[in-house]
């Protein structure tokens, strides 16, 4: 029976190397999540997300932390997941190790996708590529959504391949509830949904599929529907405003449409000031009221300097691909638990990886390309409608990864060849 569990595992792709790069994984982020063994949770947004999922173990579901109101400043995956540990004593330090359980799985989700695109060398480098990147670790070990978000895109990208190839209806749902939970995660991956929809049904299409032998999708958008549902009705019927995900998008839009973020060291990014400034503010506001207020706030301020705004998506896109201000993007990672010198190398092997990994992705197929491509056109639509930083590029690393790892071992396949094909050997 443990020989067939093994025959059975190994098949599956999961072997000795795979297991040693997961292993690898697992011991960088368990270093670092033990760097944190004592360190407080900081003013950000990991505050928000550690109190919530107390109060969920608590039996309190989803209610602001500080005034008696309903809460949805953020989706509530993230929480949901934190609440079984967080009545245990010390519970931050569970909460942080839910966040590296989830960035361990995610560098095995990386490996496996990439072997199925590029072969078994590809899904290698890819994995020990996704263990040591600096900008996917920083995440885990953080009270906050990132890693598990990036998780679940994983998941999504993977279950797309697979549908891609073959329809089932299994596969189908794991598709779609995958993408539901992405976006509970962070709000901005709904944006993903119609774009990895649509490339599957033209994958489809492509192969001779018919229009009517591409109605399974509809499996992919009730599982996905049926993720939503739940919270979007919670929502509905406890909010004075319609509130569909978040009420956060009022808080996002004024921080980063205002003189700080538009002007000075900060432009292009997101302004604390800006949003203690308000001079409207009451802590006892209902959050989608104040959501509504201010979003109309950051509308008008973008109405009054329209003729910035071309300057200012330029310099937000420069930011998100550090290309610009990055003192000031460090500054932002270590105000939310980033280690300094962590930001900055994970800015240098950036430099490093997207060259490589525009090469990769443009040698691949129409149908590779197009499906590493999503999550980077969802970084580029929220980084222009939002602000630049590099929480946004988070769900884009994997596909930054697996473009370098197809890139490096398509470069050393050819010199491999030309060495073969050389008269001296």
């Amino acid at each position: 029976m443990w020989s067939a569990v093994v025959r059975r595992f190994r098949a599956q792709g999961a072997d000795r190397v795979m297991v040693s790069i997961v292993v690898l994984a697992a011991a960088v982020r368990l270093a670092y999540f033990l760097s944190k063994w004592n360190t407080a949770l900081m003013l950000n947004d990991s505050i928000y997300y550690s109190g919530q999922a107390y109060q969920i173990s608590q039996g309190v579901w989803f209610r602001e932390l500080f005034v008696d109101q309903p809460g949805a400043e953020h989706g509530p995956l993230t929480s949901l997941l934190m609440a079984p540990v967080s009545g245990l004593d010390n519970f931050v330090r569970w909460q942080r190790l839910v966040t590296v359980v989830a960035g361990i799985v995610l560098v095995w989700v990386v490996g496996r996708l990439a072997t199925e695109l590029g072969g078994r060398r590809v899904g290698y480098v890819a994995a020990a590529l996704a263990a040591v990147y600096p900008n996917l670790w920083m995440n885990d070990g953080l009270v906050m959504s990132e890693s598990i978000a990036c998780l679940f895109v994983g998941l999504a990208l993977w279950a797309g391949w697979r549908a891609s190839m073959s329809a089932r209806p299994g596969l189908l749902l794991w598709f779609g509830a995958a993408l539901g939970l992405a976006t509970l995660s962070r709000s901005e991956s709904a944006l993903l949904a119609p774009l990895l929809m649509l490339w599957l049904v033209t994958v489809w299409r492509r192969s001779g599929r018919t229009w009517r032998e591409c109605r399974p999708i509809v499996w992919s958008m009730a599982a996905g529907v049926a993720v939503l549902l739940p919270w979007v009705t919670f929502n509905m019927v406890r909010f004075e405003n319609p509130v569909l995900l978040t009420t956060n998008d009022g808080t996002t839009w004024l921080g980063a449409n205002c003189d700080q973020s538009y002007h000075g060291p900060a432009a292009g990014g997101w302004s604390l000031d800006c949003v203690l400034n308000d001079p409207d503010y009451s802590q006892d506001e209902e959050p989608s009221v104040r959501s509504a207020r201010q979003r109309s706030m950051a509308v008008e301020y973008v109405g009054d300097h329209l003729g910035d705004v071309p300057r200012v998506v330029a310099q937000r896109l420069a930011r998100t691909f550090d290309l610009y201000g990055w003192s000031n993007l460090v500054a932002q990672d270590v105000g939310e638990e980033r280690p300094r010198w962590a930001s900055w190398a994970g800015i240098a092997t950036f430099w490093l990886l997207a060259p490589l990994a525009a090469v990769g992705v443009w040698r691949t197929s129409r149908r590779v390309r197009w499906l590493l491509l999503a999550p980077m056109v969802v970084t580029l639509v929220t980084t222009v409608l939002f602000y630049g930083a590099h929480r946004f590029r988070s769900t884009a690393e994997m596909s930054i990864v697996i473009g370098a790892a197809i890139a490096l071992v398509g470069w050393q396949e050819r010199r491999t060849a030309q060495v073969r094909r050389s008269p001296s050997a």
